[in-house]
């Protein structure tokens, strides 16, 4: 017989994982778990985070710092990549990565060896300029 706690472990890891499948924007944990209890699903603060996290940790969610916040989003299938994330409504866009070449000679340019990289570009997107145009 499976331990109950295992079971509701693997469950809510399903239904976070489901959750965050069905956002395209990252999205940070307190708004997820506002979605899922919203759905009617019992699942503490706590246990979204880890599970997020874990995700993240696996490489299955990618993570970005906005406002003092972390959010989360799922991978796609396509890879290494990077985002443009709009400061006024979270839409991502994937972006292509910069080039090896530029990567070693900015990193020998100022003595570094490079371990790994993440870029993110934030600012708004042509939908939030206009509607800052017209304030």
């Amino acid at each position: 017989m499976a331990d109950g706690r295992v079971e509701r472990n693997t469950k809510q890891k399903e239904l976070i994982h489901e959750a965050l499948k069905a956002s395209n924007e990252f999205v940070s944990a307190q708004n997820l778990h506002r979605r899922l209890e919203d759905e009617g699903v019992k699942v503490g603060l706590a246990t979204v985070y880890r599970q997020l996290n874990a995700l993240a940790d696996a490489g299955e969610a990618d993570t970005v710092r906005m406002s003092g916040q972390q959010l989360f989003r799922l991978c796609g299938d396509d890879g290494h990549h990077h985002h443009l994330v709009c400061t006024g409504c979270g839409k991502t866009v994937e972006i292509e990565s910069p080039s090896e070449s530029w990567l070693r000679g900015i990193s020998q340019k100022y003595g570094f060896t490079i371990e790994r990289h993440t870029l993110e570009v934030f600012g708004m997107c042509s939908e939030c300029q206009k509607k800052s145009a017209l304030k």
